[in-house]
């Protein structure tokens, strides 16, 4: 009986090693609270390997969480970058910055970082490179040519993830008819619209900006791709908290959306 409980232990199956940018053992949250150093996604689920860990934005020294899912190692949080030094003119709307707190309120700034239109997130002044240079809101139509990877607002080492990088992860998650349930953080989200969080992602329901006002906070979130669509409009991915699945859209480059930075 003895001989039958070892080997009963020895076929358990291995916990993942958490990893990290700072080679910590445990993830240090922006608001001070410690979470376990790694995650096993649900057999139902995938089989994809997830590890976790944290990263440091040397810009302002706010730390992140990370996750890594399949190959790919994803922000685990939406970045939180004061992006303020280029004004916002759509539309005879001027305002001192093209990055916002849902609503203008600092209190939403740990749960859901800040929303930026896409030439911010592309960093279209070349304020840290010049891949993403020029690619904003065109009022005549014109289109950038990018230089991937596009680090546009990301700190060093990350960049903005096209469309093909947010598809990939869409793909790794089990495909876009599941990909919003796993991806969706276990709380935060109206009508019962809470996911898994399977695979660590933890995506909260952050809303969006349109050209004057905020929208849906606790029923959406969107992630700009750096992939545009035309001189009006660029790619992003949403995750509704009344769907399951996930998938690539565009709208246009003005609206105030969320940002998840992708390791180089």
């Amino acid at each position: 009986m003895r001989v039958l409980k070892v080997l009963f232990v020895l076929l358990l199956p291995v916990m993942f090693v958490a990893c990290s940018d700072d080679d910590s053992g445990f993830i240090s949250r922006p608001d001070g609270k410690d979470s376990s150093p790694s995650v096993t996604p649900k057999s139902s689920d995938s089989k994809t390997s997830v590890l976790t860990g944290t990263m440091t934005d040397s810009r302002d020294g706010q730390t992140y969480r990370t996750v890594k899912i399949g190959t790919q190692t994803w922000m685990a949080e939406n970045l939180n970058y004061a992006y303020t030094g280029v004004p916002y003119n759509h539309s005879g709307n001027t305002l001192d910055s093209t990055s916002w707190y849902y609503d203008n309120d600092a209190s939403y700034s740990t749960k859901y970082g800040r929303l930026y239109t896409w030439a911010a997130a592309m960093d279209s002044v070349g304020t840290w490179s010049t891949n993403g240079k020029g690619c904003g809101y065109s009022v005549i139509g014109m289109t950038c040519s990018p230089d991937y990877l596009v680090r546009g607002v990301c700190p060093e080492g990350w960049h903005l993830p096209d469309s093909t990088e947010w598809n990939t992860l869409i793909t790794t998650v089990g495909g876009s008819s599941t990909a919003g349930k796993v991806l969706k953080s276990t709380s935060g989200w109206n009508s019962s619209g809470n996911g898994t969080d399977a695979f660590g992602f933890s995506a909260l329901p952050a809303g969006f900006r349109d050209i004057f006002e905020y929208y849906r906070e606790g029923d959406v979130v969107r992630f700009w791709s750096s992939t545009e669509y035309d001189g009006y409009s660029a790619f992003f991915m949403d995750l509704y908290y009344d769907l399951d699945n996930a998938g690539l859209t565009h709208n246009g480059k003005y609206e105030g959306l969320s940002v998840r930075c992708l390791k180089d």
